[in-house]
């Protein structure tokens, strides 16, 4: 089976971990987990990074920290994994729906002013399978309304917005180490702001809003969260990143090899990446037109016979039954590419040879 997007293992991960290990700092204090937000904050150009146990107790803690909650509006597009829109439910908040752009498959800025009211608060742009939203419309339109903006990078690391790495142009960020990212740490997450104040009020919250008395005993002002990453996950994380960018490489020229056997193939329409944008490539994503030989879904059940692990985009979410009472705008362009979209195998250590097989396959059943 060629895998979808599995992890890549190969630098300092075991020599750090051990070392959390022989010296017993195992569990949510320890070196490793500064070093990794210091590394993280540095790599990204962020002011402040604070890691959390996953990439939805970022985006969670983001909410929190910005004092988004019960009734406040959210906009945020419907084609994305879920996560983004339970952590605006976990706040009190309310989803709003914004269509996708059919090149790029990310929020159309260009819709969102439309869905904006007194209640709404932050906008969630989600930078998809790793091309950014139109930052520049997003952020002139947050700023003449006065809202927050909450940059969901759980899918980009590595992308950039006219030079600048997505998470960092909002107000707050939030990346992902699940298995399947550019780098892992089995599970984990970060937010990253560039104001300070933010980033240290994030790391309190997060920390369950511990302060350490002279005596020694723990004294809590106000509500606080659990959000802590193990010492032993922030090592992995920071052998993870000293291979950052030969990762990131890897997957850039792995989209060009795709990009050019699959250039002429009638009915397949290769991703696009915009002038002011450089794509991670998270996962290379293509959609399956109707003057394709086969459909969509079949085509991955033609793939998954030649042992060829594919998925179809995310689903519509305001089409599932915890949202579909969420208010949204024309979503025709959502329900295209919930339709035809498909993500291809994209691990960094997939070979050029596989590539050649996927496509081959590809090939096969074009008309």
């Amino acid at each position: 089976m060629i895998p979808l997007c599995i992890p890549e293992v190969k630098g300092n991960e075991w020599k750090y971990v051990k070392e959390c290990i022989d010296t017993n700092w195992v569990s949510s204090v320890g070196s490793y987990v500064n070093l990794f937000e210091e590394k993280f904050a540095e790599y990204v150009k962020a002011e402040k990074a604070v890691v959390t146990m996953n990439g939805t107790a970022a985006l969670q803690l983001a909410l929190i920290t910005l004092g988004i909650g019960e009734g406040d509006e959210v906009i945020l597009p419907s084609m994305t994994f879920i996560s983004p829109v339970n952590t605006i439910k976990y706040v009190g908040a309310v989803p709003v729906f914004c269509d996708s752009c059919r090149d790029t498959f990310v929020m159309d800025a260009e819709k969102i002013e439309e869905l904006i009211t007194p209640k709404t608060k932050a906008i969630m742009p989600v930078h998809i399978y790793g091309h950014p939203v139109d930052m520049d419309k997003l952020m002139e339109i947050a700023n003449k309304y006065n809202l927050y903006v909450i940059e969901d990078a759980t899918e980009a690391l590595g992308s950039t917005y006219k030079g600048n790495m997505l998470g960092t142009i909002g107000h707050i960020g939030a990346f992902s180490f699940n298995g399947n990212k550019l780098i892992t740490t089995g599970a984990g997450g970060m937010l990253v702001t560039q104001n300070t104040e933010y980033g240290e009020r994030a790391k309190f919250l997060s920390t369950q809003t511990k302060v350490v008395t002279e005596n020694k005993a723990f004294y809590h002002p106000e509500v606080g969260y659990n959000f802590r990453m193990p010492n032993l996950l922030a090592a992995f994380g920071v052998a993870q990143l000293e291979n950052v960018e030969e990762y990131l490489k890897v997957k850039i020229e792995n989209a060009k090899y795709y990009n050019e056997l699959l250039k002429d193939v009638k009915g397949i329409t290769l991703p696009v990446e915009k002038e002011w944008a450089e794509n991670c490539y998270w996962l290379y994503s293509v959609m399956v037109e109707d003057e394709y030989g086969i459909t969509r879904d079949e085509l991955i059940a033609k793939l998954k016979e030649e042992g060829i692990e594919s998925r179809p985009f995310f689903m519509a979410v305001h089409e599932m039954p915890p949202y579909k009472d969420c208010k949204h705008g024309d979503m025709s362009i959502t329900k295209e590419l919930c339709n035809k979209g498909i993500n291809l195998p994209s691990s960094v250590s997939l070979t050029k040879e596989q590539i050649e097989e996927v496509c081959k396959v590809i090939r096969k059943y074009s008309k």
